[in-house]
């Protein structure tokens, strides 16, 4: 998705949320249960942007309805590299309803663990303010 590509890249995460469906489910790569609603997985995504490091994405796959993207990323958490995919679906307005993330090696998904656990009172709080 083009424009998502483009949002997250820029760091322009007010343009991603605006990509964002109400009811979207954010499924993380270390968290069991997902989370639902657009306020939550955009302050989601502000905490990514807090973490990540040399974040970029290296390649976008698309299928022919245009509704699934895989978009595969770099990043750094500290000092361990991760590989990783965001996995979007897009509702019938065009709308990110469903984004899953993927994250390698399980040390690099045990740093995004931990820094992003770090991060999640202020991730709540963040979510409750843009909810209310």
């Amino acid at each position: 998705m083009k424009a998502f590509r483009e949002a997250i890249e820029a760091r322009d995460l007010d343009a991603a949320e605006a990509l964002l469906a109400e009811n979207v489910v954010f499924t993380s790569p270390v968290v069991f249960k997902p989370y639902t609603g657009k306020a939550m997985t955009a302050a989601i995504l502000r905490g990514v942007a807090r973490v990540f490091e040399d974040f970029r994405y290296v390649r976008e796959i698309n299928d022919a309805s245009g509704r699934d993207h895989a978009l595969v990323f770099t990043a750094r958490v500290g000092d361990r590299t991760v590989e990783g995919c965001d996995f979007l679906h897009l509702d019938e307005n065009g709308l990110i309803d469903e984004f899953t993330v993927m994250v390698r090696p399980l040390s690099g998904a045990q740093a995004l663990a931990e820094a992003m656990g770090a991060q999640f009172e202020r991730i709540a709080n963040e979510a409750r303010e843009r909810s209310a």
